[in-house]
């Protein structure tokens, strides 16, 4: 057993040199289990501190973690399970960039007896049960619950017509797709609304930025409604309305989704109107269902956190610091 850990913690060091592992299990802890995690990147507040809630929450729960960076890319990714597989971790979990093309390297871990957990992302898997479970927020909920919002709001400012700019996430990714398919079903009951064109801001600020100058260029201040899939992007498309002479929140009604503590700053000045919650802390349920994973246990094949509004429907100042 000690030749074991040895031999595991040589291997370790030596992936962790080649890849650029952020953190590896240096050797079996007292729960003996070894997780293998591939996070998309860190293009957001809300990634930063998915990441730092996971690594805080395997450290609390004595579980080692080989966390690897995809920087938005498939390739390191599907890379990047393939070196958890030769490792032998026990559980590998990921953030999918996307949905499509990730049936061969999970072939090769269902080969190897590895689970797979979903973080945060769906796949569409060409075959059944590549994985085991999705942990991670109801984002088509997320979608609804922010064409509910602006239903209500429209109704209390008496608005007859309400022409939409939607700024969407990466082209193809699980939330981009369900958040636009909630929001569309819900706003398709009421005759006012209209969206007058969607484009990818692909979760980043300096694409909101873009986005926001084309809508601009294009529509000017006939928009009524900013709908944006993430706070980076709300936060890069306000200050171009500003520069347009127009003012956020008021000119414009800003919708956001996620939740970190720089958009609900926002919300409280009054420029945001609305941020649909998307919380960053999935590190505790991922610990616990790993453990069940390797322990034979069943889980749940969907695992969703409670989420919330916060709105101008409300009295701002009392939402609590968010840590992320």
């Amino acid at each position: 057993m000690i030749k074991r850990n040895v031999f595991l913690l040589i291997l370790a060091i030596f992936i962790l040199s080649l890849s650029g592992c952020k953190k590896a299990g240096e050797e079996r802890t007292d729960t003996g289990l070894v997780l293998g995690f591939s996070q998309i990147g860190s293009e957001s507040a809300w990634r930063i501190g998915n990441t730092k809630d996971i690594e805080e929450q395997a450290e609390a729960y004595g579980i080692g973690l080989m966390l690897e960076n995809a920087n938005q890319k498939q390739d390191n990714q599907i890379a990047a399970i393939r070196r958890f597989i030769a490792y032998r971790v026990d559980v590998i979990a990921f953030s999918p960039v996307v949905e499509e093309g990730w049936d061969n390297v999970l072939k090769e871990a269902k080969e190897a007896g590895i689970p797979i957990i979903l973080v945060d992302r769906d796949i569409n898997a060409g075959e059944q049960d590549l994985t085991t479970c999705l942990i991670g927020a109801d984002f088509y909920k997320e979608g609804v619950m922010a064409a509910e919002y602006l239903i209500r709001k429209a109704d209390a400012l008496g608005l007859e017509q309400v022409r939409i700019a939607e700024i969407t996430g990466t082209e193809n990714s699980t939330p981009m797709r369900q958040r636009h398919a909630g929001f569309m079903d819900t706003i398709e009951k009421d005759p006012r609304m209209q969206v007058l064109e969607s484009i990818d801001g692909d979760f980043l600020k300096s694409r909101g930025a873009e986005c926001m100058r084309y809508f601009l260029d294009k529509y000017g201040d006939e928009i009524d409604v900013v709908f944006s899939h993430n706070d980076e992007m709300t936060i890069g498309a306000i200050p171009e309305i500003e520069k347009a002479g127009l003012a956020p929140g008021k000119d414009m009604l800003i919708i956001s989704i996620d939740g970190g503590q720089e958009a609900i700053n926002v919300l409280k000045e009054g420029k945001i109107n609305c941020v649909v919650e998307c919380t960053p802390k999935l590190g505790k349920a991922l610990m616990e269902t790993a453990i069940r994973l390797k322990n034979n246990e069943s889980v749940e094949k969907i695992i969703h956190p409670e989420e919330q509004v916060f709105s101008d429907e409300t009295d701002v100042s009392l939402i609590a610091p968010r840590g992320y």
